[in-house]
């Protein structure tokens, strides 16, 4: 998504953590559900896990473009990474604004990684509307819940952690919840169809005690944090990784086609217009997306009217449009696709989780047609 001679530093050090970490390690953990340890450990190393932490901090004091930008870089070679890194930086927004100065110099430091924890078994994709609670016991806050999905559960240092309000009116809270938290339990294995090394496990708390203090945000304040802070990191970082993945099968499926040959033909696939149909499919799409994607950016970054619609519109976009290049490679591959030595597969699976992973494509094209209809978004 960066050109020219003003590509930014950060983009630079990360080439060098793809080329010397993540990209070799990409298959195995893919075949083996392996956590990408060697790889978030690069890039703490390189400063990258602090890059939209405040140079205040420690941090190198990006903001949304940025974040967007690693995790497509990422997400071209292991979309396990990729997410971890895309739900560390959502996390890592919510504690700059609202959280305690030595955990944002940890982060900064590359020391401490965190992640989101709203989906939950109760409210399923409807992330924004916790059924896990939050009471007073004595002095301090307890929390119950049934989390459906954290990223890096288990691994990760600390949750954002959303809970019904603790006393005010609202929809939700947010806290701070240490991952070693007494009470706190991975309940399952991830073991999904893509995404294989990105830890996404449910999570159960009971009785887990933490300090008023934990509290990220205002009581029953919550909802807004999701939708101001929240949502756009997530929604530009999570469409990004969608890019990331038709950039990187639209290259392979290209590649592969044209050095396969048909020996009695005297021809390569990619001679018939059939194939090369296909494959300029792919390379549209993929254009598409990624100019919807830095207008978005451009959106947020200007203040513009319609940032929140494009907001909405990115990750059902890319994630749609995702499933169909991935598709389209598988395609023109051939039976090929289906072996692993030759790549396309394992986007293929990747591609698929954009559309399920809360706000869903469906909730989010009613959002938008909401929108659009001049409708309110949660009535």
């Amino acid at each position: 998504m960066s050109t020219g001679t003003n590509r930014p530093q950060y983009l630079e050090t990360l080439d060098h953590v793809i080329a010397e970490t993540i990209a070799p390690a990409a298959i195995e953990i893919d075949q083996t559900g392996a956590y990408p340890q060697a790889s978030l450990d690069a890039l703490a190393k390189a400063g990258l896990l602090g890059l939209i932490s405040a140079k205040e901090v420690g941090g190198i004091g990006e903001a949304h473009r940025a974040a967007t930008l690693v995790v497509e870089e990422i997400g071209k070679y292991c979309a396990s990474t990729a997410m971890i890194v895309c739900m560390h930086y959502a996390a890592t927004a919510v504690i700059e604004g609202h959280g305690p100065q030595a955990i944002r110099e940890e982060i900064a430091a590359g020391k401490h990684v965190s992640t989101l924890a709203f989906s939950e078994a109760g409210s399923r994709s409807h992330f924004w509307a916790p059924t896990s609670t939050a009471t007073l016991a004595g002095e301090q806050i307890r929390l119950d819940a049934r989390k459906s999905w954290i990223t890096g559960a288990g691994r990760a240092n600390s949750y954002v952690w959303s809970s019904r309000p603790l006393a005010a009116e609202g929809m939700s809270t947010i806290w701070l919840v240490p991952a070693n938290a007494t009470g706190l339990r991975v309940t399952a294995p991830f073991n999904g169809l893509g995404l294989r090394g990105n830890n996404s496990s449910p999570v159960t708390a009971e009785g887990v005690i933490v300090s008023k203090q934990a509290m990220l945000g205002e009581d029953g304040k919550g909802f807004d944090i999701m939708m101001g802070v929240v949502l756009p990191y997530f929604q530009l970082m999570n469409a990004a990784l969608s890019v990331g993945t038709m950039e990187i099968a639209t290259t392979k499926a290209a590649t592969h086609v044209g050095a396969v040959k048909l020996e009695h033909l005297g021809q390569s696939i990619a001679d018939f217009p059939t194939i090369r149909a296909y494959i300029a499919r792919m390379r549209v799409k993929t254009d598409m997306v990624r100019t919807l994607l830095l207008d978005t950016v451009d959106a947020l970054e200007n203040g513009r009217e319609d940032a929140m619609l494009r907001v909405l519109e990115i990750k059902a976009a890319a994630g749609e449009a995702s499933t169909e290049v991935t598709d389209l490679a598988m395609r023109v591959c051939g039976g090929a696709a289906f072996r692993k030595e030759v790549g396309v597969e394992r986007h293929f699976r990747d591609a698929r989780a954009a559309t399920v992973m809360a706000p869903t494509t469906d909730a989010l094209y009613d959002f938008v047609g909401k929108a659009v209809c001049g409708m309110p978004l949660f009535g």
